[in-house]
């Protein structure tokens, strides 16, 4: 969730037609016959006003001929022709057809889901129950839940905050869900019924709400207090409320997962580690940036913590051991976004970090290497925040557009952007005997001729479990540019 000044909604309550996701046949139509004076017409469009939509939407017209003639892609067949014929296309889409899958650019052909249904900013979205529902919070004072299949709207929280929704969280069993607003409160509710469980007011702006991994508590970031609050769960009894924690407004915070440490991060630049059980600051990192930190999260094992900032970097911190390579960041992912980075999130193995930007875009990082794999276009306005399904088979991205976007990276690794990029790095590519994926061999790797199959291909041969070691690849990717920075 990214920090911004306050942006009311002109209509708080405004409600999508039926409760439903708005990505009907409609919508899609506009993109394609919208005129610059605001009037869309329903079936046969001249073609001068075809090429003003088109130069309305920054599109070149082969683009848009190309997403004209994109039929709906199979989520669960990425690597099928998806091609139709234009009149068959087109007469689909005179049909309502209810999702919208296509490439996003020509390089990197990774389809997507734009799921439409809130009136104002989308500022925190989530995956939860085992990646097939979606969660957001929005300006628009509402906190949905989407099915992530057809994209529909599931359920609208109620009551409804009476103020716009900054962040809201999910417990990671998916039973509960908690959501900050600008009215100074905080509310919980019952994901499955949807019955509000509590409602905590505070005595100022909770800017960011998140559950602890095991539920049992929840943190709140303050604003004007410049500290955070620890609240017990089940009765909202306040376990600790550090004022001035910050010298300046808390952005965000978050536990790790063991749930017993809380990091904060604040527009004084500087990010704090607080220990729930002996009620103590552990770490404080001033300066950490060299502008406002805008999000952090921590790795799945907590050893390490990703914070991302207004000045256009994210970096990455061993707050395990408090050890910090040149007094600074294990890793610095430079030169992934044009503007302030506004949210990241890491996968769940450590293999890749995902972050949004004020310019409009998602950055895929492979964090062992520390370059950007891929840039997701599409959003018409700041990427709000991000998310990754626990499968690392979609990303999640919420946007001041008003909308959802859900891409699909199963196949991340095989698309010609990303072999381009790796090449360009001089990173040799190859591809497994055993599976047929291409992956990297790098500089640092003794005797790469001898690598024959990738690594998940590797630790099938080892019987090693799918889960944890693809997590200890990652962080041990991370503990090596610490050490080898160490050293220097």
């Amino acid at each position: 969730m990214a920090s911004q000044p306050q942006d009311t909604p002109s209509s708080a309550k405004a409600q999508n037609e039926g409760g439903k996701t708005v990505l009907q046949r409609s919508d899609v139509q506009l993109s394609f016959v919208l005129t610059r004076d605001g009037v869309h017409q329903p079936r046969k469009v001249p073609w001068v006003t075809l090429v003003r939509a088109y130069g309305h939407f920054k599109l070149s017209l082969s683009e848009a001929k190309r997403g004209r003639q994109l039929a709906s892609l199979n989520p669960l067949a990425l690597g099928s022709d998806s091609a139709q014929p234009e009149n068959q296309a087109m007469s689909e889409k005179l049909q309502g057809e209810k999702t919208s899958w296509g490439d996003h650019e020509p390089l990197s052909k990774v389809p997507f889901k734009i799921m439409k249904g809130h009136q104002h900013i989308v500022s925190s979205c989530h995956f939860c129950v085992d990646d097939t529902k979606l969660l957001s919070g929005s300006y628009d004072c509402t906190v949905k839940l989407w099915d992530a299949v057809d994209g529909s709207v599931v359920r609208n929280f109620e009551p409804e905050p009476g103020a716009p929704v900054l962040e809201c969280s999910v417990t990671a069993d998916s039973r509960r869900i908690v959501a900050a607003s600008y009215d100074k409160t905080v509310r919980a509710w019952d994901l499955e019924t949807g019955k509000l469980l509590w409602k905590l007011s505070h005595e100022t702006f909770v800017v960011s709400c998140k559950f602890s991994p095991d539920g049992k508590y929840v943190v709140s970031g303050l604003d004007v207090d410049r500290g955070i609050c620890i609240t017990d769960a089940e009765d909202t009894t306040t376990v600790s409320h550090i004022k001035d924690h910050h010298r300046m407004s808390v952005t965000s915070c978050c536990f790790d997962p063991d749930s017993q440490r809380v990091a904060s991060v604040s527009l004084d630049r500087s990010i704090k580690i607080w220990d729930v059980t002996s009620q103590a600051t552990l770490l404080t990192i001033t300066k950490a940036h060299t502008n406002a930190i805008s999000n952090c999260c921590f790795t799945f094992s907590g050893h390490f913590l990703c914070t991302s900032s207004w000045d256009k970097t994210l970096k990455i911190w061993n707050v395990h051991t408090g050890e910090f390579r040149n007094r600074g960041a294990c890793v610095t992912l430079m030169q992934g976004h044009e503007g302030s980075v506004s949210s990241c999130h890491f996968a769940r193995d450590t293999s890749f970090l995902v972050s949004g930007g004020f310019d409009r875009t998602v950055a895929v990082w492979d964090v062992g290497e520390g370059y950007r794999k891929l840039s997701l276009k599409g959003h018409n306005d700041w990427v709000m925040d991000v998310a990754v399904s626990n499968n690392k088979k979609w990303i999640l991205s919420a946007s001041k557009d008003k909308t959802l976007r859900l891409w699909n990276i199963e196949e991340m690794d095989q698309i010609p952007l990303v072999i381009e990029y790796k090449k360009a790095l001089g990173l040799k590519v190859k591809q497994c005997e055993e599976c047929d994926r291409p992956f990297s061999i790098y500089g640092n790797d003794i005797f790469p001729e001898t690598v024959t199959k990738c690594v998940f291909c590797r630790m099938d041969v080892k019987d090693l479990s799918a889960e944890a070691s693809p997590s200890s690849e990652g962080e041990d990717s991370l503990a090596r540019e610490c050490s080898q920075g160490e050293d220097g």
